[in-house]
């Protein structure tokens, strides 16, 4: 549903917007709400954290749209403003779009041209939540910042999402780089950048590709969550792959022979959502945590090069879908019964 919040002082508009768009509003596609002026608006914004689209007139009482679209942007970065005005002078249209308007139209409206521009609004805001969502769980934010996710970052949404916590389903996949300290100990640093970029590029398109998330870097080490429907087969399916593609991967120069191999470790189960980190340096880390993330990894540290490693509850779950090979019962780390791996084939 797009929330769409109308500002304007002329009241029968309200009766027309109501009327033209009812279909809409009474499929849920649509949900409006009314303000006189911008002051009342910017109460509502107050109040509605869900709106997507202001639809704003330019000449009303108290506060007029133009000083209400400064500070909508001031309030929310996400939120984008479209002026419907009958002074439709490059004047007005320029003073609109330099204070953050995203479209521009003039009275008498012209309402299948509304519908179109309300959609294409609110498709470009559902985009930014998208991207940044995204954002913060593959933790790009460290590398990439701008305006736009500091206030965000910044603002109502953060705090809000401090304390969301939840128990998922999910599995976990822990893929290391085999040997790489040493190549890190013994070449440039330049060197060591490149290749481990290069590496962790490649298995960040296949997670995403796989509708995974990267979680976090550990060193040479990548840590990726699977949500949602078949997401333990979605990540063998991308294990398989990634560790092919790896395995293809050309060597950086003639001088420079290091050839790349990997050892993954997946486990599935119930774990621990919810942001971990300081909330005093606004540095937090949306993450999974529990015993099943943690067998993940004890699963990667008993996987030799070029080996995916399961334990044999996931193995039960996926045994009639992937060509897998007993290992035998291993003691992990810190794990008090020994316990039967599976090394998964193909």
């Amino acid at each position: 549903m797009t929330k769409i919040l109308v500002v304007d002082d002329e009241s029968d508009l309200e009766m027309l917007i109501k009327q033209k768009f009812r279909k809409k509003i009474r499929e849920n596609e649509y949900d409006f709400i009314f303000a006189a002026n911008g002051k009342i608006a910017l109460e509502l914004l107050e109040q509605h954290l869900d709106v997507d689209v202001v639809l704003s007139d330019i000449n009303m009482p108290v506060i007029d749209g133009l000083t209400l679209l400064s500070h909508v942007a001031e309030l929310n970065s996400i939120l984008k403003a479209v002026v419907v005005s009958a002074y439709g002078d490059m004047e007005n249209i320029r003073t609109a779009m330099n204070r953050g308007a995203f479209d521009f139209i003039t009275k008498p409206v012209n309402f299948q041209d509304l519908e179109l521009t309300i959609n294409k609004t609110a498709d470009h805001v559902l985009q930014l939540r998208k991207t940044l969502a995204a954002i913060k769980e593959n933790n790009i934010l460290k590398m990439y910042v701008d305006e736009t996710v500091l206030n965000f970052m910044g603002g109502r949404e953060f705090e809000s999402s401090v304390n969301a916590t939840e128990m998922v389903e999910a599995t976990v996949m822990f893929v290391d780089i085999c040997s790489f300290t040493t190549i890190s100990e013994n070449e440039s640093p330049e060197n060591v950048v490149q290749l481990l970029n290069n590496y962790f590029d490649t298995m960040v398109k296949v997670i995403i590709a796989h509708n995974g998330y990267v979680d976090k870097f550990i060193g040479d080490a990548v840590m990726a969550v699977f949500r949602g429907d078949y997401h333990l087969d979605r990540a063998l399916d991308a294990s398989l792959e990634l560790r092919s593609k790896i395995d293809q991967l050309p060597v950086l120069s003639e001088s420079f022979t290091f050839k790349p191999n990997v050892s993954i470790g997946i486990n599935c189960g119930e774990m621990i959502s919810g942001n971990i980190g300081s909330v005093s340096l606004r540095r937090l880390d949306y993450t999974v945590i529990g015993d099943a993330v943690n067998t993940a990894q004890r699963l990667q540290a008993a996987a030799a090069p070029g080996q995916i490693l399961i334990n044999e509850v996931a193995y039960e779950k996926i045994k009639e879908n992937f060509d897998c090979k007993k290992v035998g019962e291993t003691q992990l780390k810190n794990k008090i019964q020994p316990m039967m791996l599976y090394e998964v084939i193909g």
